[in-house]
């Protein structure tokens, strides 16, 4: 049986549906996978998002989520969603990431992005920067340094190389910048090191200094980083590999990915849109979608 991958349009008045067209026309998809386009195509004003469109898009994420589940999809591909005209009309979630979780019902989730030579998981996502101490658990660091051990497995990485970030400038300066590294961190390293059983065992370092930590993963010293907060991984991934970064959802009961960019509403039918994120993101869905198969 062929990998079946359902593909959201997204706010239609975005750029979503342009560059599933442009993906999907590319050839450079896996011929022998199965795609399919959840969700109606509608009429809109490109440019100019309205509640109908966020509708739209909401519905069909919730279609997507139920095929899903219901193992109709093998992998799911998500285009890219405005959060101010959904939340208008009582769409309760920080991004897809908590949705697909939600309708999942996981709560061993979390959200990766990959791109480029660079690879980062995310310990705190959508939280203000004030509240990321008081959020950043050894627990936590644990729990997603696990995800991540697995998402790189799955990609074949059979001892993955994982570098865990600093919180503070420095990576605390030894308490002198911070005691986060000293009191959560590096305590999180030590149990993610001694959690690995397998013949072949990941390695888990750090906490290194967040300001240069993804330059020796991006030569290729590190698999991956293990983050501590959203703009920590997301400025040099899209620094990096912005226009083939891939947002991945961890832990669900199948692959779920979307480009690493938004709806893009001000360049909307204009032609102009690159597909390459789109492109990667279904490349990946599918992958990770056959690796979970065999």
């Amino acid at each position: 049986m062929s990998c079946r991958v359902g593909i959201t349009l997204g706010d239609q008045a975005g750029i979503g549906p342009e560059i599933v067209r442009a993906a999907l026309a590319s050839g450079r998809l896996p011929a022998e996978a199965h795609y399919s386009v959840i969700g109606p195509a509608i009429d809109c004003s490109l440019g100019q998002p309205t509640a109908e469109t966020a509708r739209i898009a909401w519905d069909a994420l919730e279609e997507a989520a139920l095929l899903g589940l219901r193992g109709e999809l093998d992998a799911i591909v998500t285009a890219p969603i405005n959060k101010a005209h959904i939340y208008e009309i009582g769409f309760k979630f920080p991004g897809q990431t908590e949705f697909f979780a939600d309708r999942c019902g996981v709560q061993d989730f979390a959200m990766l992005l990959t791109g480029g030579k660079l690879t980062v998981a995310l310990v705190t996502v959508h939280l203000p920067l004030r509240e990321v101490p008081i959020a950043l658990t050894t627990e936590e660091i644990v729990r997603v340094g696990l995800l991540l051990e697995d998402f790189l497995r799955r990609r074949g990485i059979t001892q993955p190389r994982i570098a865990v970030a600093g919180l503070n400038p420095h990576a605390g300066e030894s308490g002198a910048l911070g005691r986060e590294e000293t009191d959560v961190i590096a305590p999180a390293v030590l149990q993610l090191q001694s959690a690995i059983r397998n013949s072949q065992s990941a390695i888990f370092r750090g906490p290194f200094s967040p300001d240069t930590v993804f330059h020796h993963a991006a030569n290729g010293d590190w698999d991956a980083v293990l983050c501590m907060y959203h703009d920590q991984g997301l400025i040099p991934l899209k620094l990096h590999a912005f226009h083939e970064g891939v947002n991945v959802t961890l832990g669900l009961p199948f692959p779920r990915t979307s480009p690493d960019h938004g709806t893009a509403f001000e360049i909307a039918g204009k032609n102009i849109a690159r597909p390459d994120s789109m492109i990667a993101a279904i490349n990946l869905a599918v992958e990770l979608a056959r690796k979970s198969r065999s």
